[in-house]
């Protein structure tokens, strides 16, 4: 049988309550069992994960190296659990949005407060997440915001409003000098890029014309590395809104597609306030 499925919450509270109390005599009393299931819970917990968790003497009993990991791994599963308990007893819900770079731009504090005060049983969570589904793939989220499509049928997509695209550049540079810029501009620049979730390619340009790449995965090193002046960017308008940067000014290109704004979610499971997240996000892109 896989080691996983022979582990039990109660197996994980007994170490705890072990390493915590000191003794197997006060972790028994802690926990309201007899010693002798103490002894057993934690037999059967190391005989699952097949590893020595506790040394034990006549005097103390002490956590091995491989015990002190797992222990710090058993308060975090218990907390989460307890969590998820409390949760469940208050009837309160949680919505978990992803989101790589930026969230919602100069949306994101409304949708925070039109979201509060709508649905005051849903506490509404942003995480950042730098993946190609803003966190969905990891279990970080229930539903993400992302700028590019989702290529993967396990995924349902709706598009929420859009965005203008903006090229960044460095506070000195010559284009920050423009009220906007073409894609002609940056041509014989080099471009910074995030491939795994960002929205811009050199196929925004003729092939003869495609500005040289180099590649980030974090917008804080993008925004550094512009300010230099050794590379541009182009994002979508909600990275200024959310990232402003001394040293880094953003203009407008003129001749450029906008960026479509989605949530994404798992086919399979949609969060139940998927819905009401989609038409809130729709009237703040529309202007309502």
């Amino acid at each position: 049988m896989d080691r996983v499925t022979d582990l039990e919450l109660r197996q994980l509270r007994c170490l705890v309550a072990i390493v915590d109390e000191g003794t197997f005599t006060d972790a028994a009393i802690a926990l309201g069992v007899s010693q002798a299931a103490v002894s057993r819970s934690l037999a059967s917990l190391e005989r699952a994960l097949g590893v020595r968790l506790l040394r034990r003497t006549s005097r103390e009993v002490t956590p091995t190296g491989t015990g002190l990991r797992v222990l710090a791994h058993a308060r975090r599963v218990l907390g989460e659990v307890g969590d998820l308990v409390r949760e469940a007893a208050s009837g309160h819900a949680r919505l978990r949005m992803g989101y790589a770079w930026a969230a919602l731009g100069r949306h994101t504090p409304a949708f925070q407060r039109r979201w509060a005060a709508a649905h005051p049983g849903t506490d509404l969570q942003l995480v950042r997440v730098n993946s190609p589904t803003a966190g969905l793939v990891e279990g970080a989220c229930d539903l993400s915001v992302v700028r590019r499509q989702v290529d993967d049928r396990r995924f349902e997509t709706v598009i929420v409003g859009l965005e203008r695209r903006l090229c960044a550049v460095a506070a000195d540079d010559p284009l920050a000098r423009r009220r906007s810029v073409r894609l002609a501009d940056l041509s014989g620049r080099t471009l910074l890029v995030d491939r795994r979730t960002g929205t811009t390619t050199t196929d925004l340009w003729p092939p003869d014309s495609q500005p040289a790449t180099e590649e980030t995965h974090d917008v804080d090193d993008w925004l550094t590395v512009i300010s230099t002046g050794r590379c541009v960017g182009m994002t979508a308008e909600a990275t200024a809104h959310q990232y402003p940067r001394p040293g880094v000014v953003y203009r407008p290109l003129r001749d450029a597609e906008p960026i479509a704004v989605r949530l994404a979610w798992w086919r399979d499971d949609p969060p139940p306030a998927a819905q009401a997240a989609i038409e809130l996000l729709t009237a703040l892109y529309r202007g309502d």
